[in-house]
Formats: C-alpha cells, sequence, structure tokens
C-alpha cells in the first residue's frame, strides 16, 4: 500500500508517465497519507529540471537558455499544477473582493490580469535567479536547482497541518487540507531537511528555514483573507517556496 501511495502521490503531483496500475487501490480522499512523499516527488522533479537546465549549459546554450530550460523543464513536468493555483490565487486576493467572491474568482479557470502578472514576475524571478547563481560548479548547481523544488514541496505542509479548508463542499484541496496528523507533518519537515541538508549543507538548510518561515507567513495571509486554504493556495505556496529558496541562495552566493 505504501508503495502504491507513492506512485500516486507522483502520479497527481507530475506528468511523469507512471502505470496506472502502480498507483492503483488508492483513492484520492487517501492521498493525505502521501504527504511525507512530497518532497521525494521535489528531488525527482527538481533533479530532471536541473539536468535539462545543465545539458543545455554544457551544450553551450548560455546561463539564460539553461535557466529558462530549468523553469520550463519545472512546468513541464507538473503540467504547470502548481503555477495554475497560482495564479488563481492572485486572480482572488488581488481582487480586494469579500471572501466569497474571493473564492468564486478563484474557481474560474479564466486568467485575470492579477493572475498573469503573478505568472509573469514567479518565472522571470526563477530564470534570473537561477542564472544569477550559474557560476556555482556543475554539481554544485545540481543540488540547488534540485533543492528548490523540495523545499517547495516541504513547506507546503504548513499551509495542510492543523487549517481549514475554505470553500463549503469537496475540492482538490480538502484531500489534504486539515486532514494531515502531526506524525505526518512532523516526517515531511524531516524527510525535506535531510534530503536538502544532504544536497545543499547547511548553507542550502539556512534557506530551507527561511523559505518555511515565508510559506507560513503566506499561511497566515490567506486564512485572514479567504478563512482556509484551498487547492489554489497550496499550488501558490510551492511556487513561493520555489522562489524564495532560489532568491535566498543567490543572496547568499
Amino acid at each position: 500500500m505504501k508503495l502504491s501511495l507513492f506512485w500516486a502521490t507522483l502520479q497527481f503531483l507530475t506528468r511523469l508517465p507512471v502505470p496506472e496500475r502502480w498507483g492503483a487501490g488508492v483513492h484520492f480522499q487517501q492521498y493525505w497519507r502521501g504527504v511525507p512523499y512530497f518532497p521525494l516527488v521535489g528531488l525527482i522533479v527538481g533533479g530532471l529540471a536541473g539536468l535539462v537546465s545543465l545539458s543545455i549549459s554544457q551544450s553551450g546554450g548560455g546561463m539564460y537558455i539553461s535557466a529558462i530550460g530549468y523553469v520550463l523543464a519545472l512546468a513541464l513536468l507538473t503540467g504547470g499544477l502548481h503555477l495554475d493555483g497560482l495564479a488563481d490565487t492572485c486572480d482572488g486576493i488581488f481582487s480586494a473582493r469579500q471572501r466569497e467572491k474571493m473564492l468564486e474568482i478563484m474557481r474560474d479557470s479564466r486568467l485575470g490580469t492579477y493572475g498573469g502578472i503573478g505568472l509573469i514576475f514567479c518565472i522571470l524571478i526563477k530564470t534570473l535567479t537561477v542564472s544569477e547563481i550559474s557560476y556555482y560548479s556543475f554539481f554544485d548547481l545540481l543540488a540547488i536547482l534540485t533543492c528548490a523544488p523540495i523545499v517547495g514541496r516541504t513547506a507546503v505542509v504548513l499551509l495542510m497541518y492543523e487549517q481549514r479548508y475554505a470553500r463549503e463542499g469537496e475540492g482538490m484541496g480538502s484531500s489534504y487540507i486539515g486532514r494531515i496528523s502531526s506524525y505526518s507533518t512532523a516526517l515531511t519537515l524531516l524527510v525535506g531537511g535531510v534530503l536538502v541538508m544532504a544536497l545543499g549543507n547547511w548553507q542550502g538548510l539556512t534557506a530551507m528555514m527561511i523559505t518555511l518561515l515565508v510559506v507560513y507567513g503566506l499561511a497566515l495571509f490567506f486564512n485572514y483573507r479567504l478563512g482556509g486554504q484551498t487547492g489554489d493556495t497550496l499550488g501558490a505556496s510551492i511556487e513561493a517556496g520555489e522562489v524564495v529558496f532560489l532568491l535566498v541562495m543567490a543572496w547568499n552566493k
């Protein structure tokens, strides 16, 4: 069951070609049990995107092209799932409407002005930050690029543990928000911390701690504005976590 849960989690969070039968038997309402696997999913996604970026760089593509390759690879590997959450969250939060209207806007599949601005800045900051740290050696840079998705998917647990689902009824986020135990939360943070420490040493771990604080601040902000969390805010926090981690690593270069 545990292995099936890992494959089901990987299927849900990525667009990697995982055979359906590998995740068979795991109901959507059981997905919260797979949260401790989130850092491992980040390891896979970050490692693959990092290799794409470095392959471009080693082929003479230049730091900006390789940085674009990394950001594009992350988007393709996840099917833009978290970017979509970021866009919807920006559209709702920055609409300056009442809570119910914000949640209604976030359900709208159409991209609004604030969502577009959020996507542009997220992609731009990631690209420029990755290009800024491109002076690192091959393996050090691969480690940093791998750590960013690990940290983003570790930090999102802060928007799940003892949080309230902001909508009535069920939705994508309802399978996670408010469901995970203190044990699962601690295990997720531990796994993420161990992976980052192994790959990025103390500098990476420090950047992770800063990222956790920022993401927790986002959780408080979303609670204040929306009365809880949604699947969109989970996606937005993952993107924010990646961006903050990369910014801290670039700042401490």
